[in-house]
């Protein structure tokens, strides 16, 4: 190349514009990544729509199976408007260089606006920021989905829309900007994979206010006699696709097709598994045999507890502590809520509460530096088992708090409480004019 060739080269790179330019250093679109996280939104979608849903509805009475099935539904359809128009926004932007933490993130992707083909978002450089949005809406839907199993057959469905929508945006994208999204939790260094915090103690907390300000349903007693299960075939097949798409939750939560999202598959299922045996184990035990609602519910218990440590733990941590949300969550969902009479309809707290809270605070324990790049408890890092207490009682406070507020609002304005007669013939029928024959 001559000088005046070399000059004229310069001067055209002078002259670029910089878009074209930042085309050059953007990071790359990894399509090997980007084909697992579209494979794993669409995994985790399959939790709520059909997996929660038939768990749930094969639980409940056959005269309220249509009213459970749609509030799922219903549901995945308000959280997506919601996260569309601002809960994205608001969970992962503001906050993210650390300049400006806080509770709330900000506004700049209102109704995903500046989001184009090929934008990245700086948590997932790596995948179309289309992809991460899509995926994170996902874990949006299903938490506060995961709330309907304490409220179902009561609960007016008018009223649940509205609960619903409200608490997604004033509780769920709080917690998410704080844990994942550049916010500031009040405690720095917390570990939350997949969800422990955001997800299940969130969601299970809410469970438990709410179906303590709804009371009991009618005719309810402790050992739910006259409430049981009318088809569990159906939550056999619920649990199963739940079992199927956690793993979609917890390996994808890696944001990339990884050795990380291996161990994390492989924790998922080494957990539940365990956690079903222990459960399984414990009935035996106490009630001198096992069932098969025990075995599935223990199933989830474990999926639930792994959920924060999986992409943190090896498959030691995670084979124990499947174990302790087996027996812990059987305990919660059987002799506690006996004793202490509260009526949570299919075990939201027990299962997601008690499983969040101790998946969260065991995560502190069992971390390994050469899984998640942090040490746990038995690894020395003693401070981190504080971190994980701290953060599991910030998050069930706002959720408490939280949940309660809007509840009483929704509960002033429009009641939250189905008639005492819709009850009694079935909401499929009372508020849907729909029955199963």
């Amino acid at each position: 190349m001559t000088y005046w060739q070399k000059t004229l080269a310069l001067m055209a790179v002078a002259l670029m514009p910089a878009t074209v330019l930042a085309q050059d250093v953007a990071p790359k679109i990894d399509s090997g990544n980007t084909a697992w996280m579209l494979v794993a939104t669409a995994l985790v979608l399959l939790m709520t729509l059909p997996g929660l849903a038939l768990f749930y509805g094969g639980l409940v009475r056959k005269i309220n199976v249509l009213n459970t099935l749609m509030q799922c539904f219903a549901i995945a359809c308000v959280v997506t408007f919601i996260w569309i128009i601002a809960g994205y926004s608001i969970s992962f932007y503001g906050g993210m260089d650390g300049v400006v933490p806080g509770y709330l993130g900000s506004m700049e992707r209102f109704m995903l606006q500046g989001m184009t083909v090929h934008s990245v978002h700086p948590l997932a450089p790596s995948i179309p920021e289309s992809v991460f949005m899509m995926y994170q809406m996902t874990f949006a839907i299903i938490t506060p989905a995961l709330i309907v199993g304490a409220i179902v057959e009561r609960i007016k469905f008018s009223s649940m829309m509205a609960f619903m929508a409200l608490w997604s945006i004033l509780v769920y994208t709080p917690i998410a900007h704080m844990v994942w999204g550049g916010g500031v939790l009040g405690v720095k260094g917390v570990l939350d994979y997949a969800g422990g915090t955001v997800v299940h103690i969130s969601a299970g907390i809410a469970a438990l206010v709410m179906c303590l300000m709804l009371g009991r349903r009618q005719g309810w007693r402790h050992d739910a006699a006259g409430f049981e299960p009318h088809n569990l075939a159906l939550s056999v097949i619920g649990a199963s696709l739940l079992w199927v798409g956690w793993f979609g939750f917890n390996a994808g939560s890696a944001l990339a097709a990884d050795g990380r999202a291996g161990m994390a598959m492989t924790a998922t299922h080494l957990a539940t598994a365990s956690a079903a045996i222990f459960w399984m184990c414990c009935e035996w035990a106490a009630k001198g045999r096992p069932t098969t609602f025990g075995m599935i519910t223990g199933a989830v218990a474990g999926l639930v507890a792994i959920t924060p440590g999986a992409g943190f733990v090896d498959t030691k941590g995670a084979l124990i502590i499947g174990a302790l949300a087996g027996v812990f969550c059987f305990y919660a969902s059987t002799y506690l809520k006996a004793a202490l009479k509260y009526d949570d309809s299919l075990d939201v707290f027990g299962v997601h509460g008690i499983g969040g809270i101790l998946g969260s605070v065991l995560v502190g324990v069992f971390a390994v530096k050469a899984v998640g790049g942090t040490a746990g408890m038995i690894e020395g890092n003693t401070a981190q088992l504080w971190i994980q207490v701290q953060s599991v009682l910030i998050v069930m406070a706002w959720s408490a708090v939280g949940t309660w507020l809007i509840a009483k609002a929704v509960d002033i304005v429009m009641g939250l409480r189905a008639s005492p007669a819709d009850e009694r013939v079935g909401l499929d029928k009372a508020l849907h004019g729909e029955m199963i024959n």
